[in-house]
């Protein structure tokens, strides 16, 4: 499946495998902001926190058409446990040109928001 080196990179915490998976100007979809992100650079900085914030991440189950793949994910922050998805839009060449994350419930999306609010924040950058 077109997913499957996404999942290996992703349980691995290694989103530099995961680079030459997705289009230059990818777009991302966050649960946190209404816009999109778009482009590599924000993906990867995005991608790479996350992993840093989730613990005991695990994919649990997996589908994929031609052009959409769907990855379900566990994980937890902190005591909050959540669950997710992980949606993928590949373009004709079979590169991730699209992907959006949805994370439930409320409380494990808010444990998620105040970890990224505190990195950003070391940053120097205002959260969206």
């Amino acid at each position: 499946m077109k997913s499957d080196a996404f999942r290996a990179a992703a349980e691995a915490k290694d989103f530099e495998a995961a680079e030459g998976l997705f289009r230059e100007d990818v777009v991302f979809r966050s649960p946190f902001v209404f816009r999109p992100y778009e482009g590599l650079d924000a993906l990867r900085f995005i991608l790479t926190n996350v992993a840093e914030i989730f613990e005991n991440f695990r994919y649990i189950g997996q589908t994929e058409t031609d052009d959409f793949a769907v990855l379900m994910f566990e994980a937890s922050v902190g005591d909050r446990q959540l669950q997710g998805v992980d949606i993928f839009r590949f373009d004709e060449n079979g590169l991730i040109g699209e992907m959006t994350v949805m994370v439930r419930p409320m409380s494990g999306l808010q444990a998620v928001s105040d970890q990224m609010k505190l990195r950003l924040e070391a940053l120097g950058v205002e959260p969206a």
